[in-house]
């Protein structure tokens, strides 16, 4: 048997390559767009794709099934509720793929979305049962997907408290290969881990322990943010077939009406970087989900260190469907953000001379923050900007450690307004240095 996990570890998301060596033959589950890594391995283990998978319609993530379809051929299968726009066969619950001794069986998991299924997965030159099982965005390592993003939150909800007991019902001994890892936004308190089973997650996972009315509860609280551009990458994902993009140029100048995305480190940018230029660094985590929540809908120049790491940029810029890519450039430039130290930050907000913003997500403001801070999570920096932001003073943005400070000055910059981060440190230092801090409990929590 051929399995093969492949994980994106800028997005969380992971893809599945399973088959019959002997038979020369795999299926590709919930491929991402940036498709040579299957080619490659398929190449490798002489396997030809017969058929994609989609275990549903993707919310945060282009799937590459359509250059799958488009440059090679292989035909993409989803269940019907998808109502899916491409040439596909239907899945049903119970729908089973035949691939020499391997055998893929469909089972239908509605709840975050409709259309979702997971694949139990048989070996039959070791047992007829199942011996693994690819949950998507069902079960998740010490987790359970999110069930806002297609229906309302409690008849998705509804829907995914059946589903999970019905994969418990594959035994405890049954391997769990998710959709998503830690970093993902389909789920709050899921795993770095890449793989599970089914018993662990019986006894310690809360999305199974949980009696009806607990799991309805948590369903109806908080949820984390939505992955950006949601809803025009769901229109991609159950469109026509979304062909592969150019070749990223590199560029002398940028148009009057792109914006500049400088994609070197923070350090880089502080010490000189292009006019209006906003960071989101490539080598830091999540920086396609990132650079999607700060950038306005305009053309983009990417500016990075050099030619590797701006097509880089592209590649995870394309996975969230950011697709008006003019160009790339060297970066660089006259104007300079001197970022604020733990000591200046410490003088200057006792002293009433600046406008802090601690700039996480409320859940990590909420047990531990400086006293006197505002809260503006950095994904939300541009149209506070757009929207008349003050400026009367100079504002100093703060996160756990610097990188999304960083983020979120560099959106207030390019605005107009005099902004600067704590780049070295943040919150984890103030604490660590005896600096006073404050937890708010919000009702229900």
């Amino acid at each position: 048997m051929l399995f093969k996990q492949f994980v994106d570890d800028d997005l969380g998301c992971a893809s599945y390559l399973i088959g019959d060596e002997r038979a020369g033959a795999a299926i590709l589950v919930d491929p991402a767009y940036a498709i040579e890594q299957y080619l490659d391995e398929c190449k490798r283990r002489n396997v030809e794709v017969v058929v994609v998978l989609e275990t549903h319609t993707h919310a945060d993530h282009v799937s590459g099934h359509g250059r799958l379809a488009l440059e090679h051929g292989i035909p993409v299968r989803v269940h019907g509720a998808a109502e899916a726009s491409f040439a596909h066969e239907p899945l049903v619950d119970g729908t089973e793929i035949e691939l020499g001794d391997v055998v893929i069986r469909t089972i239908h998991t509605p709840g975050h979305r409709p259309e979702h299924c997971a694949f139990a997965v048989i070996d039959r030159s070791r047992a007829n049962e199942p011996w693994l099982v690819l949950t998507g965005d069902s079960l998740f390592v010490g987790d359970a997907a999110r069930p806002d993003l297609a229906i309302e939150a409690l008849d998705g909800a509804e829907g995914l408290f059946h589903s999970l007991r019905r994969l418990v019902e594959l035994g405890d001994g049954v391997e769990v290969y998710p959709g998503h890892v830690a970093g993902s936004l389909c789920g709050a308190a899921m795993s770095s881990k890449a793989s599970t089973t089914i018993g662990f997650e019986r006894r310690f996972n809360h999305a199974l322990t949980a009696t009806h009315d607990e799991f309805m509860a948590q369903a109806s609280g908080p949820q984390p943010p939505r992955p950006p551009n949601m809803e025009a990458i769901v229109e991609l994902n159950r469109g026509p077939f979304l062909a592969a993009q150019p070749r990223l140029v590199e560029l002398d100048i940028a148009l009057d009406d792109a914006i500049v995305l400088d994609v070197r480190d923070s350090h880089a940018f502080a010490e000189g970087h292009r006019p209006g230029a906003v960071n989101v660094p490539v080598s830091g985590s999540a920086f396609g989900t990132k650079a999607a929540f700060v950038l306005p809908e305009r053309p983009i120049v990417v500016d990075a260190a050099d030619e590797a790491e701006a097509r880089l940029a592209a590649q995870h810029l394309r996975a969230v469907g950011v697709f008006d890519l003019l160009g790339w450039r060297v970066g660089g430039g006259s104007e300079r953000v001197e970022p604020v130290t733990i000591d200046e930050l410490e003088r200057r907000h006792a002293a009433d001379e600046i406008l802090l913003y601690d700039v996480r997500e409320a859940d990590e403001r909420d047990a531990g923050f400086i006293p006197g801070s505002c809260h503006l999570p950095y994904r939300n920096a541009r149209q506070a900007a757009e929207n008349g932001l003050c400026g009367e003073l100079p504002i100093v943005t703060i996160c756990e450690s610097g990188p999304r400070a960083a983020i979120a000055a560099s959106v207030l910059h390019a605005a107009g307004l005099d902004a600067r981060p704590v780049l070295d440190g943040g919150i984890t230092e103030w604490q660590a240095r005896g600096g006073e801090t404050t937890t708010f409990r919000r009702c229900g929590a």
